[in-house]
């Protein structure tokens, strides 16, 4: 049983997806193909998934367990708002800020920072 759990973390850290994983599993996998520096929507996320379901991948990646090796950080609103993140907004900016994510105001300049998921 441990086996199968390691292999199912090895696999969602090195964003392949896998027969059998849950929904959440597959967000986690898919987040951890967002290259440093670069960010995606939650709508991005889903549409990667074929899924209109936004929020719900708001929620995988609310318990994302994870992070930061699956960097949740480099997923914001539609319009480039930073939005949920388990230890704050300003964390989250900073992290950003040091992977070379510009910003526009208290947006990301989502025309030069949207990124395309590796793999």
């Amino acid at each position: 049983m441990m086996n199968l759990a390691s292999n199912l973390e090895s696999k969602i850290r090195s964003g392949q997806l896998a027969p059998g994983m849950s929904f959440a599993q597959k967000v986690w996998a898919v987040t951890a193909r967002i290259p440093k520096g670069k960010v995606v929507t939650y709508a991005d996320l889903a549409r990667r998934l074929k899924s209109t379901g936004y929020r719900a991948v708001g929620q995988a990646l609310h318990r994302n367990p994870y992070a930061p090796g699956v960097p949740c950080h480099r997923v914001v609103g539609s319009d480039g708002k930073l939005t949920g993140y388990a230890h704050g907004l300003p964390k989250k900016r900073k992290m950003l800020e040091a992977e070379g994510v510009v910003f526009s105001g208290s947006r990301v300049d989502l025309a030069q920072c949207r990124g395309q998921f590796v793999q």
